[in-house]
């Protein structure tokens, strides 16, 4: 059967001396892998459209077992994802984690979009660092981790000061911080940030503009949610840690004011 599908490239890997396994993210069939023969030769037509984080138009032939790719059509290069090192390392962390967390199979249409979207945001300079961390939220269901963000997660208060817990799943109230020793108080603003990432649609948020320090804080939170409860570590995290420490890929950060702004659509 012969398969027209929409699709991202998440990974490929060789197979042999010529051809590649690829493992496409696809709107309509959600991941799927198929063998691109011959694609590993500079001059074969299969070559281009199978680098990672290529958006285009794939024919797959499904028979038995594992698919064929016989074309591929670009939709978009995506080119500053392969040109500047921090955004492809970010790049691929995010395709790394949808392969981790999406069945093969499985229709996604909105892990699709995510992606797609974050592609999208990092490929217009928008930081991906904090592109990457709103996908990390966002696909907290897909791991089956559903945090409690809108109110307590013991009394189920709407109102006072909050803290995350991990016991939990969710943030505490100040009046339920006895139910939890470890748990990690949080400013209004931090509070107001979860849940923008893991609530407002991507399109919504607008430019970031986060400190250092709040997106180092926001990741320490989000990694140790993934590697305790979910229990996946990304190989991409550690070349993204290695990249961190080199001081000629810090990006300058720009100058704000004494009060950082925040992402947000409508009033909290």
């Amino acid at each position: 059967m012969l398969n027209k599908w929409e699709g991202i490239v998440l990974r490929t890997g060789p197979y042999g001396e010529s051809n590649k396994v690829v493992t496409l993210l696809t709107r309509e069939a959600g991941k799927v892998t198929a063998m691109a023969r011959g694609a590993k030769k500079p001059a074969s037509r299969l070559a281009g459209v199978t680098q990672p984080f290529t958006h285009g138009l794939f024919l797959v032939y499904q028979g038995r077992g594992m698919g064929t790719l016989q074309s591929g059509d670009p939709l978009e290069p995506m080119r500053y994802l392969h040109q500047d090192i921090t955004a492809a390392a970010y790049a691929s962390f995010i395709a790394e984690l949808m392969d981790k967390l999406i069945e093969d199979g499985r229709p996604a249409p909105a892990e699709f979009s995510l992606l797609l979207q974050a592609f999208h945001a990092i490929n217009e300079e928008y930081d991906p660092e904090a592109i990457s961390l709103f996908v990390q939220w966002k696909m907290l269901p897909v791991a089956g981790i559903y945090p409690v963000l809108h109110q307590c997660a013991s009394c189920g208060a709407t109102e006072g000061e909050f803290a995350f817990s991990f016991k939990e799943n969710g943030f505490l109230c100040h009046r339920c911080y006895d139910r939890d020793p470890y748990l990690i108080r949080l400013s209004p603003s931090q509070v107001r940030l979860i849940r923008t990432f893991y609530t407002v649609p991507i399109e919504q948020v607008g430019k970031l503009t986060l400190k250092p320090a709040t997106k180092a804080f926001m990741q320490k939170l989000v990694r140790t949610i993934y590697d305790e409860q979910v229990g996946i570590r990304l190989k991409s995290a550690a070349f993204i840690d290695q990249l961190s420490r080199m001081p000629e890929f810090k990006r300058e950060e720009p100058e704000r004011e004494e009060h950082e702004e925040e992402p947000h659509a409508g009033e909290d």
